[in-house]
């Protein structure tokens, strides 16, 4: 065996270009990688991009400009761990532009990908021993689109 890690492969509809240079613009460590281009063998058209290679937060990915074959769903999302409210408001608000609020801090981008925006210290708090503590936070939790890190806290503590 000759690899390490893995690269998930992302397959677009013609937005694998636009969907991994969006990425890189909110991920501040993203690095743009190679880009491979359809030739006259096809099947997309000649020239136009069939691949492209992205980092972001140290994951490597691959969009691949595949077809309308295939699309996205909740099934498999992307878990983005938060130390503070401003960075859950920063990405929310970065990966939601264009796409839809889910619950329990869960979003669709404007591409279809699935994102969870979480704060770090949430698997702490609805994993207390305290069931009354955990039950309470994870209730709080059920009504959130977007997560909110005082309310949280507040609804730990039995405020």
């Amino acid at each position: 065996m000759t690899g390490k890690g893995f690269t998930t492969c992302l397959w677009f509809d013609g937005q694998a270009e636009e969907a991994a240079n969006h990425y890189l613009s909110i991920f501040e460590d993203g690095k743009l990688g190679r880009i491979g281009r359809y030739t006259e063998a096809g099947p997309g058209p000649a020239g136009s991009v069939l691949a492209v290679e992205f980092e972001i937060n140290g994951q490597r990915f691959v969009g691949i400009n595949g077809g309308p074959q295939f699309t996205f769903d909740e099934a498999i999302s992307f878990q983005i761990p938060c130390a503070d409210q401003d960075e859950v408001d920063y990405y929310w608000a970065k990966l939601a532009e264009g796409g839809q609020a889910g619950p329990c801090g869960w979003l669709k981008d404007k591409y279809g990908v699935s994102w969870q925006v979480v704060p770090t210290e949430l698997i702490d708090l609805i994993g207390d021993p305290d069931p009354e503590k955990a039950a309470r936070t994870t209730a709080a939790m059920l009504k959130m689109g977007k997560l909110d890190i005082a309310a949280l806290r507040r609804a730990y503590a039995g405020e």
